[in-house]
């Protein structure tokens, strides 16, 4: 089932929270609300479950409305961040409760019940695990129960509030690429929230970044991460590194090297900032063309990657560069070598836009 929003707002004591918020998302589609804690994305969250209320704007299922409807009229299933499970009951039980507490006009029988149950645990793998109880079982566990019991009645749409934040990296990990194949196993709409970028940039068909109350940029994984809109999404993407330099006939111009930015827009003749992430710059030990010159003063190995530090003149910080452990070899770089570097992919943004996130 699709889900659209149209100029969605939300206050609470005269504080705006969310701002004109519209979206669409399409039938089957896996979309993360990604955003630093406090932008909103949880209230969103819970203003398409129906657990909260929208000041204004309006909310569709395909084509039917649902802004006024309840939670249990919406026909969602919720994946809460802390379980919800009850301690007091197995893990079938916990899996039937919606179940059986349906109208007994449409409730299924018991036949019907334990064979949906069965199903369930089956489709989470935790088949052998039904008769356990919450305090039985692991993180990743209990957090496949919780999905189990919000499928249960077949929802049009799945909502999860931060999955596996309560989850160690490892666990988290597992689970991002378990949920991913299982999403697209099951084909329902999906929306989940997450602070962690990594996250939503694995298992997401499309990432809804948010801050401060509205919505910086919607895009694949790969066009929010390689393309961001603005200075922010840039900055909270993965760590970036700023160059300071200048534009000259829509040249971006950083020391020797120039790079013709005309593909991202037309820019007047002014200082800027290019955005730059550590894996998208190449080092050489000789000089070549468009290069900038710079000191290696710092090297970290971290497993098959090699994190360089790089002074620059005129530059305030040091640049990181990233390469691999092979690439490393290669170059037989050592701390106070003289290398040549230029990025391979650069991103720079409107001035006012730059002042306004800075300051």
């Amino acid at each position: 089932m699709s889900i659209t929003l149209h100029n969605i707002n939300k206050s609470f004591e005269h504080v705006n929270v969310l701002e004109n918020i519209n979206f669409s998302i399409k039938q089957g589609e896996l979309v993360a609300l990604l955003g630093p804690s406090g932008c909103g994305k949880t209230t969103l969250l819970r203003i398409i479950a129906g657990l909260e209320t929208a000041s204004s704007g309006q909310i569709y299922f395909a084509d039917r409305e649902v802004t006024k409807l309840s939670a249990k009229q919406r026909e969602i299933g919720f994946v809460f961040q802390n379980y919800a499970l009850f301690r007091h009951m197995n893990v079938a039980e916990n899996v039937a409760f919606g179940l059986k507490m349906k109208p007994r006009s449409v409730r299924l029988n018991k036949t019907a019940i334990d064979e949906r149950v069965n199903q369930l645990l089956e489709l989470v793998q935790l088949d052998h695990f039904a008769k356990r109880y919450p305090d039985q079982l692991s993180g990743g566990q209990r957090q496949r129960v919780a999905l189990a019991r919000a499928l249960a009645s077949k929802p049009n749409v799945l909502l999860l509030d931060e999955p596996f934040s309560a989850l160690d990296a490892k666990v988290r990990k597992d689970l991002r690429r378990w949920l991913r194949d299982f999403h697209h196993e099951l084909n329902v709409t999906s929306i989940f929230v997450t602070h962690d970028q990594e996250e939503a940039l694995e298992v997401a068909d499309r990432i809804i970044l948010m801050n401060q109350g509205h919505i910086e940029q919607i895009g694949t994984p790969a066009e929010v991460y390689k393309q961001p809109k603005t200075a922010f999404v840039a900055h909270f993407l993965g760590d970036v590194n700023l160059l300071y330099g200048y534009i000259e006939n829509n040249t971006l111009i950083i020391g020797d090297f120039h790079k013709d930015m005309r593909e991202q827009g037309t820019w007047p003749d002014q200082s800027t900032i290019a955005y730059v992430r550590p894996h998208e710059i190449s080092i050489a030990k000789i000089a070549r063309k468009n290069d900038i010159q710079g000191e290696v003063v710092r090297i970290h190995t971290a497993g098959p990657t090699v994190f360089l530090e790089i002074a620059v003149a005129g530059q305030p910080k040091h640049i990181d560069v990233s390469i691999s452990y092979r690439q490393y070899e290669q170059q037989q770089v050592e701390i106070g070598d003289t290398v040549y570097w230029q990025p391979a992919l650069v991103n720079i943004f409107m001035q006012d836009e730059l002042l306004e996130f800075m300051i």
